[in-house]
């Protein structure tokens, strides 16, 4: 098995089956690695207080969290851990000013699908350079926060009742170009339930860090891999959230996906399946070989 000096992941459902799991069986699986100086790179869209409820730090000591980063918040936040405290190295936050032109062209993206196609969404504002628009308001994922394999052909039913004969295609162009009526390039992803519209991506965290690492630790993207859950396509030349974390920077790496989802991924991507317990495994193994 290869050794990897750099381990990127994201979290919901693909390291916990869902942010209200316990944590402990990861944190154990990690705790190795990180003991023998390997970086993990925790990236998901979600805060830092949904990351083991904010306890992530409690479970590792001082000297492992220093080989710990943090990618969080769709390229939002990126941390690194000092004196055992979580502390941003790199942000993509917008002044005020900024995040209201991303309000308002997350009501606008909602307006106009209202008004164009008679669909109605709802709008989460309370992210920190981004806002959520729920696509499917009357479908309740619970604790499961990761895209469901019944949700893409869901999503796609209704936009083409509503007229989007484009699909996803079609939604992410009508996103991009109410973000320039507001003065914004908008970067706009699906997972299905939710359009997200804001000003970076998961692309940010992992070029980030993996400068990080590069400077601090002359680790290159080729000694990396990257895992998630959310690379399957949700339509030609659309893919999942997790396929934001293959760069120009990271391309080089190995990219595995744990979903049992049936569909294209990108080129670079392994399908791997087995859900939380294969990434898992993978980190346990990556201790004997790191031995």
């Amino acid at each position: 098995m290869k050794r990897y000096r750099g381990i990127f992941f994201d979290w919901d459902g693909t390291a916990v089956i869902s942010r209200r799991a316990a944590a402990d069986e990861a944190a154990a699986a990690m705790k190795g690695l990180l003991a023998g100086g390997v970086k993990l790179a925790i990236v998901s869209g979600t805060t830092y207080e949904n990351i083991a409820g904010g306890r992530l730090a409690e479970y590792f000591t001082k000297e492992e969290l220093g080989n710990l980063y943090l990618g969080l918040g769709r390229g939002a936040y990126n941390y690194r851990f000092e004196d055992g405290k979580p502390a941003v190295f790199a942000d993509r936050l917008p002044d005020k000013e900024g995040m209201l032109r991303i309000h308002d062209a997350a009501y606008g993206i909602h307006r106009e699908l209202l008004s164009a196609y008679g669909l109605k969404t709802d709008v989460i504002f309370c992210r920190p350079n981004y806002c959520k628009i729920d696509m499917m308001a009357g479908s309740d994922r619970g604790g499961r926060l990761f895209m469901q394999e019944s949700e893409i052909e869901s999503l796609k039913a209704i936009l083409n009742a509503h007229g989007i004969k484009g699909g996803l295609g079609e939604l992410l162009a009508i996103a991009r170009n109410v973000g320039k009526k507001h003065g914004i390039a908008i970067k706009a992803t699906c997972d299905a339930k939710y359009l997200e519209a804001g000003i970076s991506d998961k692309s940010d965290n992992a070029d980030v860090i993996l400068e990080e690492m590069e400077r601090q630790f002359h680790i290159k993207g080729e000694e990396c891999c990257f895992w998630g859950d959310e690379f399957v396509g949700l339509e030609a030349g659309i893919y999942g959230s997790d396929s934001f974390m293959i760069t120009e920077k990271t391309k080089k790496g190995d990219f595995y996906d744990v979903s049992e989802v049936k569909g294209e991924r990108p080129e670079e991507v392994v399908q791997v399946g087995g859900g939380v317990s294969h990434f898992l495994s993978f980190l346990k193994e990556q201790q004997v070989v790191c031995i």
